[in-house]
């Protein structure tokens, strides 16, 4: 699945010095954000992220940071898991608490 999301506003981080190729972020990433290259994760379109943390949870050096649970990713997951239709909506009043 490739998704993308909002444009430029992921909280990814990802530091290509700290790789070891292990290829753990591309077997958990669910939206396919990294691939190999010269034996090492890149990051294929950051816009994919969804932002969901398992890259992260699985990279043994800690080459990869984002912030999971945050944002409209953490809404659509929430709608995909509840039946509902995904809201990023900031209002006080959103139930969801994306923001």
């Amino acid at each position: 699945m490739k998704h993308e999301y909002l444009k430029n506003v992921t909280t990814l981080k990802y530091d290509v010095s700290k790789c070891i190729g292990c290829k753990f972020c591309i077997e958990v990433c669910p939206h396919a954000v990294f691939e190999i290259i010269d034996k090492k994760a890149q990051i294929i379109n950051k816009d994919y992220c969804m932002e969901c943390g398992a890259c992260e949870m699985n990279c043994p050096t800690k080459a990869i940071s984002v912030k999971a649970g945050v944002g409209c990713a953490r809404a659509f997951i929430y709608g995909m898991l509840t039946g509902n239709e995904p809201s990023c909506d900031c209002s006080e009043n959103n139930e969801n608490g994306c923001c």
